[in-house]
């Protein structure tokens, strides 16, 4: 039996292991070319958080990073917000997919529950994101322009992205269970020109038709010049209730045998639009770069999840995740992609295992959530698969608990390398995770990331070593936004990250950096809704639940339970004379899993009489959340800061219930 213990030790790497890794490939090439020379990773890491300006351009010449325009300084202002990065600089990130030498094997494998195992060529990946980038450029798409993808992880995604980088257009996208509101939401704000759909997919044995929300989506975005439908559900959907449709085939299939060019741009070119989502307003619409993205991708990639050609890299995604953008950046590293779409429960637990046998996977990665789930369903992938080829798992989306670490030591595979990591769609990357030179242990993320000053600060700003305490990021990074969309004056960016802390960036975690490196994450100091790794902010939920004509008003917090399980229970007032029915509590439910997503229908819905508020009228949604995650209430809340002080105690006394 496994210890599980936090920090008890795991596994360590082989000397092989070690020498063989691409970080220690990167050691080796800064002492014969730099003069630099580390003990160890933890040495590294302070100088590359230290040195910025000398870390990033020696990532950039490592992972020979090609532009057609020399850049005049590596950082011109070393603020956030603000920082600007290799300036003058002129590159394509679709171009360093596609426009090298190409490696062995297939670009990408995929298998959903649709359609059978499939594998794509590097050469057939070219043509086809050729041909669909002479698509979109005589639909009139060129730099700048907005392409949007309601598609679920299938290769036609793969190539949309890279298409729409190649034109210098800025590609964002949504999975199909996202409810039609959140998509409207999303989409409309960036007024995109061309939408890419699937016409419905199939999740758990059941199907579900998309053409409505299309429909829909297409009357409320005003700006859509094109809707090409991607027939994947039914061989021939019925496109008649759209305007200016067309079938992807019949789209892109007039310009096959087009050539791939790549339009230069600026480093700090919009690449994508991704989302995140708080306690009110709209979705945040963040805007990331391609120099950024490119560089951080190739870092992550390359030094922290050691990928390397011909590998095949997998990781549990849908196209509303930004784990969905690393699984497309490992084709950076000429790994082979590996697509799943579908439910991991369908037909059984083993259903990702069995891909990953069938696959010949080389790093499976998941979230945390399912790696529990795996664990309490009692199933033993390495008695029933061959996982041979398996030489690492990640995890993210939540914190692993000590009880997940030992589950894949124990019912996976002994000797592997198990990385927990810890990111943000608002960085679009892992800013604590994976080293390959480093043990194993149990509960702990091994360490922070190159380039990442990640710290742990108390309220006053002090930086904490084995305290919990809010996680925040003290010097930029290249992949850091842009900008959001609409906020010319960036009001609401600074307010994001750094009204707590001027000048510092604050993620929304919980973080305890222990003194020989390892971390742990608390989950989120905020209150954003975290499941499975899609983060959706609560105004979208109550947006949802309030449209309900019987209830005057609602909170929601999820909250992580010590064995790694997540509990998100979902308050309702009622108006004066209903009642919480079974069919009222359906209706709740089917309004979130429409508007919102499945994944974030709540695990109960409890009357209350009221919520408390501040006295500005906030909701109390991080101190409810504390409540209920055992923190003393008068830690938790200060009533005197509240209009109402007497609704904390019914969430009290649910703590009781809950063993809080």
């Amino acid at each position: 039996m496994i210890e599980t213990t936090e920090g008890a030790l795991l596994w360590e790497p082989s000397e092989e292991f070690k020498r063989s890794c691409t970080m220690s490939r990167y050691m080796r090439w800064l002492e014969e070319n730099k003069g630099l020379s580390f003990p160890g990773y933890h040495e590294l890491w302070e100088w590359s958080v230290t040195e910025l300006e000398d870390f990033w351009e020696s990532v950039w010449e490592f992972c020979g990073v090609r532009a057609s325009r020399p850049y005049a300084r590596v950082l011109g202002r070393r603020e956030m917000p603000g920082a600007e990065w290799f300036a003058g600089a002129e590159l394509n990130y679709a171009e360093h997919i596609l426009g090298g030498s190409r490696p062995g094997g297939s670009a990408l494998v995929s298998r959903s529950e649709l359609r059978p195992l499939s594998s794509m060529g590097w050469e057939e990946l070219e043509e086809r994101t050729a041909a669909l980038a002479a698509a979109l450029r005589e639909a009139g798409v060129g730099r700048g322009d907005r392409v949007v993808a309601y598609l679920p992880n299938v290769p036609e995604a793969v190539v949309g992205l890279l298409a729409t980088a190649s034109l210098g257009a800025i590609w964002s996208s949504c999975s199909p269970d996202f409810g039609v509101g959140s998509v409207i939401d999303r989409f409309k704000q960036i007024e995109p020109k061309v939408l890419l759909a699937v016409d419905g997919y199939r999740y758990g044995g059941r199907d579900y038709d998309r053409m409505g929300v299309v429909a829909r989506v297409q009357r409320e975005i005003p700006s859509l010049q094109r809707t090409v439908v991607l027939p994947y559900l039914s061989a021939g959907p019925d496109t008649g209730a759209l305007e200016n449709a067309v079938l992807w085939e019949d789209f892109v299939g007039p310009h096959a045998g087009s050539a791939l060019s790549f339009e230069q741009v600026p480093f700090d070119h919009p690449l994508w639009v991704l989302y995140s989502s708080g306690t009110t307003g709209l979705p945040k619409a963040i805007v990331q770069g391609h120099g950024g993205i490119l560089l951080e991708h190739l870092k992550v990639m390359a030094l922290h999840m050691d990928v390397k050609p011909g590998d095949r890299f997998f990781w549990f995604t849908t196209t509303g995740w930004m784990m969905w953008n690393i699984v497309v950046a490992s084709l950076l590293c000429g790994a082979t992609a590996l697509l799943y779409d579908g439910s991991p429960g369908h037909p059984d637990m083993n259903a990702l295992w069995r891909f990953a046998e069938e696959t010949g996977m080389n790093v499976f990665g998941t979230s945390a959530a399912y790696i529990t789930a795996c664990m309490k369903a009692g199933i033993e992938p390495g008695r029933e698969f061959d996982l041979s080829a398996l030489g690492a798992i990640g995890s993210t989306g939540s914190p692993l608990s000590p009880e997940g670490f030992v589950w894949a030591y124990e019912h996976v595979k002994r000797d592997h390398w198990l990385f927990s990591t810890s990111g943000g769609t608002d960085l679009c990357t892992a800013f604590v995770g994976g080293v390959p030179l480093l043990p194993v242990r149990c509960g702990e993320l091994q360490a922070r990331s190159l380039g990442a000053k990640v710290e742990a600060f108390d309220e006053e700003g002090n930086p904490l070593i084995d305290e919990v305490g809010e996680l925040v990021i003290t010097e930029p990074m290249p992949s850091m936004p842009l900008y959001f969309w609409n906020d010319p004056e960036g009001r609401r960016l600074r307010e994001s990250y750094f009204s707590v802390y001027p000048g510092v960036w604050r993620h929304g975690d919980w973080i305890k950096i222990k003194r020989h490196g390892g971390c742990v994450i608390y989950g989120r100091s905020d209150s954003t809704i975290n499941r499975g790794g899609i983060r959706m902010g609560t105004a979208e939920i109550y947006s949802a639940v309030e449209g309900v004509p019987q209830i005057a008003d609602s909170l929601v917090v999820d909250v992580q339970r010590p064995d790694g399980s997540a509990y998100m229970p979902l308050f309702v007032v009622l108006r004066e004379g209903e009642e919480l029915t079974e069919e009222l509590k359906a209706e709740i439910r089917r309004r979130i899993r429409e508007y919102c997503s499945p994944r974030h229908v709540p695990d109960e819905i409890l009357e209350v009489p009221e919520i408390p508020r501040t006295l500005n009228g906030k909701k109390l949604e991080v101190p409810v959340k504390k409540i209920l995650s055992g923190t003393p209430p008068e830690k938790a809340a200060s009533r005197d800061s509240l209009s109402n002080p007497r609704a904390l105690d019914p969430f009290i006394e649910i703590a009781g219930r809950l063993g809080a």
